[in-house]
């Protein structure tokens, strides 16, 4: 029976402390947890508990890092990581709002519907979400925050032309490089932020630029998502982004997120646009500088209770519709389609007799497609390694690991190249942090 006591969603837009708050609620408590958005933004909170109370009494559980001492107190993590039977009397969920995201809104649905802390459960997220929160979880009580700085739009400027200590947002890997190297010719450096990067290159670049060796940091929208660095400008080199199915303009509540990032605590920021970016249009602006965004009428979600009884049952459940208002069944995520294809494998569908067996084989089915392979591709090496596990030895063969872990023991290549390698560095890293 879940806890329906003491739920508060802290809402308001970006820069109000929400996150240092549930911080110091989560410190406030015997034993507690946060789920955030970003490896790169736990891996911050993680570092920031452990500064207060020692690495004894924190874990970090991420898809890619997972550090646990022997009898951790506080558990930082990122939401599709958290532990899912582990009772704590207080439990965080940071930017709730992308329970509307169409990748992985269903798994903050999820959580904002089904993790309770014992004593306290909190929500942080922007404003958007206090109409729809107030429709699922009737129990929960409401605290508005105010931004402590003020956002301002400072037009159009060329990428050598933009102030020390600004961000530049793009939307791909080769915008990103390119725009990094424009300014390294020209400025002397940049950071680079990306959410492909294995966690070790990302805490260094952030490092980077947090310490003053270099002026510029180029990122995608992942920095929209809660990380807090000392940006006095945000510019936007696009405005479109491709969202899985197609490429869009970004919405005025997905660009404040982005821009909101610019000034930290009570230092005052702007934004602006640059590279091929056009001007922002007036109504924009003022939506952007007044954190006036349209409410969230409807969030994603997906069934959470599951047949194993076979695999055709599973598809069947995992298909559900929500029974609702409010909520929409979100669309077929990589892990359905692995398993829609192996389910259609003779060779995986006579090793799944039991429901013991359709469990593992949806388990497996959740490593991400971190490569953007084809779906098909995506689900053999799903299917290898559910053939491993399933097997008389009951893990992965070791030499088949190293050799796929050795196609990335390279260092020379192009930007694209090393890239490519990077992605199977981080799907071989999620496979080993399995248990």
């Amino acid at each position: 029976m879940l806890n329906q006591q003491n739920i508060v969603a802290v809402l308001g837009p970006t820069n109000t402390g929400k996150t240092h708050l549930a911080i110091e609620r989560l410190l406030a408590h015997k034993t507690g947890m946060i789920g955030l958005p970003l490896r790169l933004l736990a891996r911050e909170v993680y570092d920031t508990v452990v500064g207060r109370v020692g690495p004894a009494s924190v874990a970090l559980v991420t898809g890619e890092e997972k550090l646990i001492p022997s009898n951790p107190k506080y558990w930082i993590c990122t939401v599709e990581a958290m532990p899912g039977d582990l009772p704590v009397e207080f439990l965080a969920i940071d930017e709730i709002q992308l329970c509307a995201d169409f990748e992985r809104g269903h798994v903050f649905t999820d959580r904002l519907l089904h993790r309770r802390g014992t004593s306290q459960t909190m929500f942080l997220g922007a404003y958007t979400m206090r109409g729809i929160i107030a429709d699922l979880v009737p129990a929960a009580r409401f605290e508005n925050r105010m931004r402590l700085s003020k956002l301002t739009y400072a037009g159009q400027k060329k990428v050598s032309r933009l102030p020390a200590r600004s961000a530049i947002v793009a939307f791909s890997s080769e915008m990103v490089y390119s725009l990094a190297e424009l300014l390294r010719r020209q400025r002397g450096g940049a950071a680079v932020v990306m959410g492909n990067l294995s966690p070790r290159t990302r805490n260094a670049q952030v490092a980077l630029y947090q310490s003053g060796d270099v002026d510029y940091l180029v990122a995608t929208d992942a920095i929209g998502m809660g990380l807090n660095m000392d940006i006095d400008h945000i510019a936007f080199a696009a405005t479109r982004k491709f969202d899985g199915l197609r490429r869009r303009p970004l919405t005025i509540a997905e660009m404040g997120q982005i821009s909101g990032r610019a000034g930290r605590y009570k230092n005052d920021g702007t934004f602006g646009v640059t590279a091929q970016a056009h001007e922002l249009d007036i109504e924009t602006i003022e939506h952007l500088e007044d954190h006036s965004f349209e409410a969230v009428k409807t969030v994603q979600w997906r069934n959470r209770n599951l047949n194993f009884a076979s695999p055709d049952h599973l598809i069947a459940s995992l298909k559900a519709h929500p029974n609702r208002a409010g909520m929409a069944r979100s669309r077929p995520a990589a892990d359905i389609q692995a398993l829609e294809i192996l389910a259609r494998e003779d060779e995986v569908a006579t090793m799944v007799t039991k429901p013991d067996d359709v469990d593992l084989l949806w388990q497996v089915c959740q490593l991400p497609d971190y490569r953007n392979i084809s779906a098909h591709d995506h689900a053999s090496i799903i299917a290898r390694i559910y053939r491993f596990l399933a097997g008389a030895e009951g893990c992965i063969d070791e030499d088949w690991f190293a050799r796929h872990l050795s196609f990335c023991d390279k260092t020379k290549g192009d930007i694209d190249t090393l890239s490519n390698r990077i992605s199977h560095i981080r799907t071989w890293t999620f496979v080993a942090n399995r248990s």
